[in-house]
């Protein structure tokens, strides 16, 4: 056997077995980054900025509803905005977390308010959901284009943002509030925010 048969031969092996040595290595790869980090606890570039400049009005089907702006975030209380959709399973299975929250005494004594951002929904499955599950929000504005929601950052709903009095965003809770992680995250957040 001839040297340049021995090099054609050790070519032909690296060439075979290249693709399988690529998949070993994307799929460690993948493997590692599913356990990398809680997905919930994804950054928000708005932290610690003010809230980006918006108008909501109330949906069309909620006449008595208040809609809310950037405005209504500056009035020196702490606002939670939950944005959220009638479509959107997660925000049904935390809806009482929601109600909790606004029937909370303590919460209510010192200013804090939920404002809801009915998100990519039609006005009347909004003012469904809220007339069988019951109405937390304060103030509600209709973001049936998603274009505040954008500005906002919001990627998908459930999403939570606590809003200090100055109109400041200072934390993003993603995903569904259960009633762990209103005692674990969101109640210690909001705390830090009424300082």
């Amino acid at each position: 056997m001839t040297s340049v048969e021995t090099n054609t031969g050790s070519v032909r092996r690296v060439i075979i077995f290249l693709p399988l040595v690529v998949l070993i290595a994307l799929a460690i790869l993948f493997y590692v980054r599913l356990g990398a980090g809680d997905a919930s606890r994804i950054p928000s570039a708005l932290l610690g900025k003010p809230a980006p400049a918006f108008q909501l009005p109330p949906p069309a089907s909620m006449p008595e509803a208040q809609g809310f702006s950037q405005s209504d975030l500056q009035q020196g209380h702490v606002t939670l905005v939950n944005v959220f959709a009638s479509w959107c399973v997660p925000c049904h299975e935390e809806h009482p977390i929601l109600m909790q929250l606004a029937n909370d005494a303590d919460l209510r004594a010192k200013g804090v308010r939920i404002f809801g951002m009915a998100y990519k929904d039609e006005a009347e499955n909004t003012r469904r959901f809220l007339g069988a599950k019951g109405d937390p929000y304060a103030q509600i504005g209709d973001d049936s284009s998603g274009r505040v929601g954008i500005d906002w950052g919001v990627y998908g709903v459930p999403e939570t943002f606590i809003v200090r009095g100055d109109g400041t965003i200072a934390y993003k809770f993603v995903g569904p509030l259960t009633e762990e992680s209103m005692q674990a995250v969101l109640l210690p957040e909001l705390k830090k925010a009424l300082q």
